[in-house]
């Protein structure tokens, strides 16, 4: 049977050395839509896609990159549920910090409690793993930064990173440790545009700029980059 008689159980090892209840929450991750993030010389891009179940659907209700503090944003691949409420626990963590030591927590330090929670899913009666994965991208004292995280709790630094369906496309051509803003920006629209089924436009991907504060583009600003990648 392999693996399979132990796919219910959260907190047993397979054989093979997995939980494979963690193995399960990749594959919802890798079956959402595409997010990816870029670190550039003077700040950090993230962006991904936007896909509405219906056309009937309010576009402006549907927003996939958070703020956490006013200089942490943050996106996701996965459950759209199970990311919310990741954010309000990273928010709280973030303003608890705030409020302790009077100055903004540092980028590091968020990833690692937002990290922590969700390893804690992965050994505790009753629950499951998140079925999401984060992009963390901040700036602070240490300059840009770019985490990932994944359901087991696991998390690295990222030059440039991507998850979700149609991550195949790597960033190996495009980017450089030079890379400004206006390039990261443009390489991530480029790299959605490789996947992205349909026509790409301000109303389907949404795009967040970190620099030393935090920007999300508007629908606008993100139609004049593509017609400037066109």
């Amino acid at each position: 049977m392999g693996d399979s008689q132990y796919s219910f159980s959260l907190t047993t090892f397979s054989p093979s050395g997995k939980l494979v209840q963690i193995e399960h929450a990749l594959t919802a991750v890798g079956s959402g839509q595409t997010s990816l993030g870029i670190k550039a010389s003077n700040g950090v891009v993230i962006a991904t896609e936007k896909k509405l179940p219906s056309i009937l659907v309010d576009e402006t209700s549907v927003q996939k990159i958070q703020v956490l503090t006013p200089n942490i944003g943050v996106v996701y691949s996965g459950m759209g549920p199970d990311s919310r409420v990741l954010v309000r626990k990273s928010r709280k963590q973030a303003e608890q910090y705030n409020l302790l030591y009077k100055e903004p927590i540092p980028v590091t330090q968020l990833v690692r409690e937002t990290a922590a929670v969700m390893q804690e899913f992965t050994q505790s009666g009753g629950v499951r793993p998140f079925g999401v994965s984060l992009l963390v991208a901040g700036y602070d004292d240490k300059g840009p930064q770019l985490y990932q995280v994944d359901p087991s709790g696991s998390y690295f630094s990222w030059k440039a990173s991507a998850m979700g369906k149609n991550t195949l496309y790597t960033f190996s051509s495009l980017y450089t440790d030079d890379m400004e803003l206006e390039d990261a920006i443009h390489t991530a629209i480029l790299t959605l545009k490789e996947g992205f089924e349909g026509q790409i436009s301000g109303k389907n991907i949404e795009i967040g700029v970190i620099e030393a504060d935090r920007t999300v583009l508007t629908a606008a600003q993100i139609e004049d980059y593509l017609q400037e990648v066109e």
